[in-house]
């Protein structure tokens, strides 16, 4: 009996020196969390000042990077774009709008990450509200605001009235966290 447990010891031990020498956990959370579109990401968030490990989360929570999704609501692409709030950014870019290039990773990364600085501007750089306002629209953000549903500095996240993008920002901070834990070494 005693020589079984120390059998069973010594593989344990073994195992654990092979995950931590091998880095297992990370090499399966690069997995999980990958950084895909790499030089678009960077590219984009770099010009506009956001930080690429939060902008992979947002790709990661918006689609999981599947470049073709297109929700209930007609979202489309990596970033989950509608088609108005597309087009207003295109605009803004001075480029020529299609709705095809939703599909396009590239342009829907540079079009999702220029609306999300927009409202990282009109949230005064506060990515709590940011996020609360590109999942449930600015509008509705604006109204939690001045009813006092939620603080102007996004510390009350719990207090999000949809659960639906309570749980979305959650889902982004802890991505964020991830990405920021994997990369940023």
């Amino acid at each position: 009996m005693k020589k079984k447990i120390l059998i069973l010891l010594i593989i344990i031990i073994s195992l654990i020196m092979i995950y931590k020498f091998f880095n297992i956990e990370d090499r399966i959370l690069r997995h999980l969390y990958p950084i895909k579109y790499e030089e678009y990401v960077k590219r984009y968030s770099n010009d506009l000042g956001i930080d690429p490990m939060l902008s992979f989360a947002i790709i990661k929570t918006e689609s999981n990077f599947k470049e073709d999704v297109i929700s209930k609501s007609g979202a489309t692409g990596l970033m989950q774009l509608m088609d108005n709030t597309a087009k207003e950014q295109a605009e803004k870019c001075n480029i020529e709008y299609s709705k095809d290039m939703l599909l396009n990773p590239e342009k829907n990364i540079e079009l999702g990450l220029n609306y999300f600085n927009v409202l990282l501007d009109y949230f005064n750089q506060n990515y709590i509200l940011a996020f609360t306002a590109y999942n449930a629209g600015l509008g509705n953000v604006q109204k939690w605001i001045s009813n006092g549903t939620i603080k102007e500095d996004g510390t009350d996240i719990e207090n999000i009235p949809f659960k639906e993008t309570n749980m979305y920002v959650r889902k982004i901070i802890r991505n964020y966290e991830i990405y920021k834990k994997l990369y940023n070494k």
